[in-house]
């Protein structure tokens, strides 16, 4: 079979000025298309900025062969979205493909968290996706073709110690990329996301000895499948660590029905109702309103099978 290669695609990746977006823009530009590498260059916390970061990795795309343009606006505004993508048009004339990698830590245990360690980590993580995805959509919409990679992680989708702000933001994006994969179908507009494991300056300190097996360049093939014109698949969230991918996805039990539900029934059926045997995946609201539909309806009470 055919490599995959992305000719005359343009990728916008955001916080590509190391670690893990610094593969993704790499690759990506290797496979042919121009890239949009986007850094602030800011600290981990987010604090500070440093043009030279994005600079030195479309230095490399292009020295490389490849081509490529630096940007240095944040994701964290309305108005650094949106020139975050004039920066793919003006360079190359469109948007193809977007990867939302940027991101800050302001870890704390949730007792202690105050709105400056809140906001910012929000700001960066989920409403940059917003900022920087919504003017690049409405390229995609009218052209009926795009790719959306968002970065989500296990400490969202699975809870992570003193990073109630960090997992907020990182489950939000779950929600987000299932919103696009529904909006975008009609227009092939498929929109996926990871939850990497990966060692890079934000998680160095955290994964000690073992995160040398977690190189950052092990995540990007996921994603550039994701972003390829061959992915035929929209709204999941796939796990990726040192070669490792393996899917997450949201499950429904069966459940328990009785019509005049009691506070008593919900304890008695407890176990019932949290029993994972013959769960389904639903695709999205519908398929979860067309299963409680089909049981009020049915009006069979007891545990649902």
């Amino acid at each position: 079979m055919a490599d995959i290669g992305y000719d005359g695609r343009v990728a916008i990746v955001t916080g590509a000025g190391g670690g893990l977006g610094r593969e993704h823009a790499l690759e990506l530009a290797r496979r042919g298309a121009r890239v949009v590498v986007n850094d602030l260059g800011g600290s981990v916390s987010g604090e500070g900025g440093d043009a030279s970061p994005a600079e030195r990795v479309a230095a490399e795309i292009n020295d490389l062969g490849g081509e490529a343009v630096a940007n240095h606006d944040s994701v964290g505004t309305p108005e650094g979205g949106k020139a975050i993508v004039q920066a793919a048009l003006d360079a190359f004339g469109t948007v193809d493909i977007v990867i939302n990698n940027a991101g800050i830590l302001r870890d704390k245990t949730f007792h202690n968290m105050t709105p400056d360690l809140l906001e910012p980590v929000i700001q960066v993580h989920l409403l940059g996706a917003f900022y920087v995805t919504q003017p690049a959509w409405v390229v995609m919409r009218e052209k009926g073709y795009g790719r959306v990679v968002n970065t989500s992680s296990n400490s969202g989708l699975l809870g992570n110690f003193g990073q109630s702000n960090y997992g907020a933001a990182k489950m939000g994006l779950v929600g987000f990329t299932r919103v696009l994969a529904n909006e975008g179908r009609k227009y092939n507009i498929k929109a996926n996301a990871i939850a990497p494991v990966a060692k890079t300056r934000m998680t160095e300190e955290l994964l000690g000895p073992v995160g040398d097996m977690l190189d950052p360049a092990t995540v990007t093939p996921v994603v550039c499948w994701l972003a390829s014109e061959e992915c035929d698949v929209s709204g999941e969230v796939y796990s990726v660590a040192g070669g490792l991918v393996a899917r997450f996805f949201i499950g429904l039990t069966p459940g328990y029905f009785k019509k005049d539900l009691t506070v008593e029934d919900v304890r008695d059926h407890w176990d019932e109702i949290r029993d994972t045997e013959g769960y389904i995946i639903p695709d999205g609201p519908n398929d979860e309103l067309k299963k409680i539909f089909t049981i009020l309806t049915e009006g069979k009470e007891g545990k649902v099978s």
